[in-house]
């Protein structure tokens, strides 16, 4: 696969650390240019994928990088549009959505006359090795199959789809090859992740109440769209049995991550803004308390991860954007204030 040199690499972020922001240290940023999102590490720590929009290609594809930010590596074939990257656990394989099944061209974007939506895109999930040769296809429809992780043990993969006539969270069995069913709510049920440990999922949803909200959904979810202008935060325990709302803020909660100890969620907000514009990082416990804010970049800061020891935040942001709608991948070391 290819490689695209950095110019340059796991540079400090100068004049980037705000002094509200305490449990960031040593912050680096890992790319520089186009629009770069959805970063997680490898359960080693040692390397990151992610995904990007960069010349010369059209639409997000699937990347490697060490977490210094060298030897960035395409994996996905260059075609279509990607999502979703993240590591199995001995890092021998990767998984990723893919729309490049169905054309070489990407789909194209919303139509905005719905206002602010998501494509739900034909996206099939792959699994593939490392380097992104012998790919091999979990799922063979054609109905949105993303954001996609696997569990710890590298046995199941839990990932969001539309199979079911809803948007629902799904679990993937490598060895029986069974789908399972885990969410059945009405509503937008996805963005999951395992806990470090295996014991606990974290996932966003929206599940409208009134008539006139279950109707625009399911209006929109026939279109392939769904608006995520209003989105909480929810937990269950790994078999599904238990679920629980963690977050009541209003406007959009999203990209949420479980910190190692399953004490603490990290994830994106902008409940904080009253124009809805401003996404930054806020911890939260697990029952809703203790609500902190961990950035305060004046744009977007999202899709954070801890790493497997806690010790590294790994997120996407604004911050130090030479254009307008530059996003990129920035690393620090986190800082626990309760110590």
């Amino acid at each position: 696969m290819a490689c695209f040199p950095i110019l340059q690499t796991g540079q400090v972020a100068q004049g980037l650390h705000d002094s509200r922001e305490i449990h960031l240290r040593n912050i680096r940023q890992l790319t520089f240019g186009g629009e770069n999102a959805e970063a997680y590490f490898s359960f080693d720590g040692k390397k990151l994928i992610f995904q990007s929009t960069r010349p010369p290609f059209k639409a997000d594809q699937i990347f490697t990088m060490n977490i210094d930010g060298s030897d960035v590596r395409l994996v996905s074939t260059g075609k279509g549009r990607c999502t979703c990257g993240f590591w199995s656990p001995d890092g021998k394989k990767i998984l990723y959505s893919s729309t490049d099944w169905l054309s070489d061209e990407p789909p194209p974007s919303p139509d905005r006359s719905h206002g602010y939506v998501w494509g739900l895109f034909p996206y099939r999930l792959y699994v593939a090795n490392a380097d992104g040769s012998q790919r091999v296809a979990i799922t063979d429809d054609d109905a949105y199959n993303a954001e996609g992780s696997f569990h710890p043990k590298g046995d199941r993969i839990l990932f969001t789809t539309t199979r079911y006539g809803n948007l629902d969270l799904c679990e993937y069995n490598l060895r029986t090859r069974r789908f399972e069913r885990l969410t059945d709510e009405i509503g937008y049920n996805g963005g999951a992740f395992y806990s470090w440990d295996g014991k606990y999922i974290v996932y966003r949803a929206y599940h409208p109440k009134t008539k006139e909200e279950i109707e625009e959904f399911q209006h929109l979810l026939r279109l392939r769209l769904v608006r995520p202008s209003r989105l909480e935060l929810w937990v269950m325990t790994a078999d599904g049995k238990r679920k629980w709302q963690v977050s009541r803020l209003g406007g959009a909660n999203f990209a949420p991550f479980m910190r190692p100890g399953n004490r603490q969620i990290i994830f994106s907000s902008n409940h904080h803004d009253p124009r809805g514009r401003e996404f930054d990082l806020f911890l939260i416990n697990l029952d809703g308390t203790g609500l902190q804010r961990v950035t305060y970049t004046p744009a977007f800061d999202g899709f954070p991860m801890f790493s497997r020891d806690g010790k590294r935040l790994v997120w996407a942001s604004n911050r130090n954007a030479q254009v307008p709608g530059e996003t990129n991948i920035f690393i620090a070391d986190f800082v626990d204030t309760s110590d």
